[in-house]
């Protein structure tokens, strides 16, 4: 399972507002590249054939089978304070992650 913490599902509410589609949600996935090997995505989409569905206070939430495997059982918070404003992934499965917390490797 994926899950955010309150702060971040509050986040992502508020700008997901913004969009005319209520099938939207949020999509959170893994990418080739960094400077630890993969990376973080992050965005708005739709369901598609074969995600990860889960729902976190009344979100949805998809990840893709392929991004599932480096996510599973990651927590995304949001920190909005003196040291920067934005999404911080804890992701369980990271060996190693870089300085700026965008990318990881396994």
């Amino acid at each position: 399972m994926v899950t955010l913490t309150p702060l971040a599902a509050s986040e992502v509410k508020r700008i997901l507002e913004k969009q005319s589609n209520p099938a939207m949600g949020l999509r959170l996935g893994v990418k080739g590249g960094g400077c630890s090997g993969l990376s973080y995505s992050m965005g708005f989409d739709v369901q598609k054939e074969g995600d990860n569905v889960f729902e976190v206070e009344n979100l949805k939430v998809f990840v893709d089978p392929k991004s599932y495997l480096y996510l599973k059982d990651t927590v995304v918070d949001f920190h909005d304070g003196l040291e920067g404003r934005g999404f911080k992934f804890i992701n369980p499965n990271a060996d190693k992650s870089c300085g700026c917390g965008e990318s990881f490797s396994v």
